[in-house]
């Protein structure tokens, strides 16, 4: 009795366990392996973080979208006009800050401006494709696209109320009669202008010259169009500060010191 009673009790305690077992593995029931939970939590995890880097992603877009729309943009330069200056593939960071609170453009700066109404003429360019137009700008926020069709690059040569002249005898072009020295930026061998002029830059406006005049299309060009060539300071996008790329051209750029000679206009 005492051997029947052990066995007895051995399968009753097998009995409970396959029972247990089987209530486990019943029809209906789910049992997931250990892999399948951490599967699970993995791919939950990996969920969040795609959602986290998208709204980091958001964010440095919207943060960048809002430096380069009130602080500094970067621009490409696509011709030589400012040679040696700016070089074709050069990217210069371009200071939207310079002339707010108060502070006046000035000669020698370099700016970039939007050409519509003194070099380009109302309806002269077709309206760009708006899904092109928004990849241009998108591509724009990190300087890796060409600039609108109606932005340009230049060199301020006079103010408003200045009275600029080419040339003296020597070949300069002179700013309220005094000779401007522009050995610190024009392109070597070129002339201050191959074309003379004799012009007075009305209030709100400024006349614009490229550093290497030979290749460069800027006031003297559009003196006998509707504008005359001048720039409304309200169409100025900023003043050109930096070459961030590339690397070896890196550097400020600075207003050459032949500008600091000329006196103040008439409206000066």
């Amino acid at each position: 009795m005492f051997t029947t009673g052990r066995i007895g009790s051995a399968a009753m305690d097998t009995g409970d366990r396959l029972s247990e077992r089987d209530r486990t593995s019943a029809p209906g029931r789910k049992e997931r392996s250990r892999f399948a939970v951490l599967r699970a939590r993995y791919a939950r995890g990996r969920g969040s973080r795609r959602r986290e880097a998208a709204w980091v992603a958001v964010l440095c877009l919207t943060g960048l979208a809002v430096v380069n729309g009130f602080v500094a943009q970067p621009f490409l330069v696509p011709s030589g006009s400012m040679d040696n200056t700016l070089r074709v593939g050069d990217r210069i960071l371009v200071n939207k800050l310079a002339y707010r609170f108060g502070n006046q453009v000035r000669r020698g700066d370099v700016v970039v401006f939007d050409g519509t109404g003194s070099f380009v003429q109302e309806g002269e360019f077709p309206r760009p494709n708006p899904v092109a137009e928004l990849f241009r700008k998108g591509a724009g926020l990190v300087g890796f696209a060409r600039p609108g069709e109606t932005d340009y690059t230049k060199r301020v040569i006079g103010i408003a109320g200045d009275r600029v002249t080419c040339c003296d005898k020597r070949g300069r072009i002179e700013v309220n009669g005094v000779a401007v020295d522009e050995r610190g930026n024009l392109y070597p061998g070129d002339a201050a202008s191959g074309v003379p002029f004799d012009i007075v830059v009305p209030e709100g406006k400024l006349f614009v010259l490229g550093d290497h005049r030979s290749r460069s299309r800027d006031s003297r060009d559009h003196l006998g169009e509707p504008g005359g060539g001048m720039v409304p300071v309200g169409k100025v996008i900023g003043r050109a500060d930096w070459i961030v790329w590339p690397l070896g051209r890196t550097g400020e750029l600075k207003r050459p010191p032949g500008y600091t000679r000329v006196p103040d206009g008439a409206h000066g």
